[in-house]
This record gives C-alpha cells, sequence and structure tokens, in this order.
C-alpha cells in the first residue's frame, strides 16, 4: 500500500512542476546537519493544489535562501497563483543550486 505524503519533496535532478494557491512565512526551528546544532530559520510555505499533473493538497517548505529569492518577485499581490512553476534542484547542502522555470496556469482559470 502506498503511503500518501502531505508535503512536496524535490529530489535531485528531477523536475517537479507545481501550482501554489496560498503562502505563508513561518519561523521554524531546523537542526543543521553538518553541525547538529539547532538554529531559527525563516520558510516560506506554499500550499499546493496541483503536483506534476495530479490534483493535491500538500505543503511545499522552502527554507533555502536561494530559492526563496528566486520566488519574492511572485509573492507580491499572489502572483504565483498564475503560474505553473518547474523546480530542479541541483547538488545538495550548502552548493545546491536551484533551476525555476514558469509558464501560465490555464488549468484553474
Amino acid at each position: 500500500m502506498e503511503v500518501a505524503e502531505n508535503y512536496v519533496r524535490l529530489m535531485e535532478g528531477i523536475p517537479k512542476r507545481l501550482h501554489f494557491i496560498e503562502h505563508k512565512w513561518v519561523k521554524k526551528r531546523i537542526k543543521d546537519p553538518e553541525t547538529g546544532w539547532e538554529k531559527d530559520v525563516n520558510a516560506l510555505i506554499f500550499r499546493v493544489d496541483w503536483e506534476d499533473g495530479l490534483k493535491v493538497d500538500k505543503s511545499f517548505s522552502v527554507i533555502s535562501t536561494k530559492l526563496q529569492q528566486m520566488f519574492l518577485p511572485y509573492l507580491a499581490d499572489n502572483l504565483y497563483k498564475r503560474y505553473i512553476f518547474t523546480i530542479i534542484k541541483h547538488g545538495a547542502g550548502y552548493v545546491t543550486e536551484f533551476e525555476l522555470r514558469t509558464e501560465p496556469w490555464v488549468l484553474g482559470t
């Protein structure tokens, strides 16, 4: 039996296509995987209603400041609602890079 996840997971090198309907900034306490130290970070959390062609109700939590910066232009007036975002993760840890592409959202109009 397959277990449904309620959050979006990015896998290295695999494109993930998402549509968002809401967002919030949330303070989270995380543990640094290298040092084991705990620290507070600001997470950008999106509510996802469409993932890779399927209707869903999931969360996508963005802790990476690099990826947060890429989303900032779409937060004003909730512009992200007008787009499908394709996100590709390259690398891991501190050297992780992200590719972000957009296309118009036509399914919900």
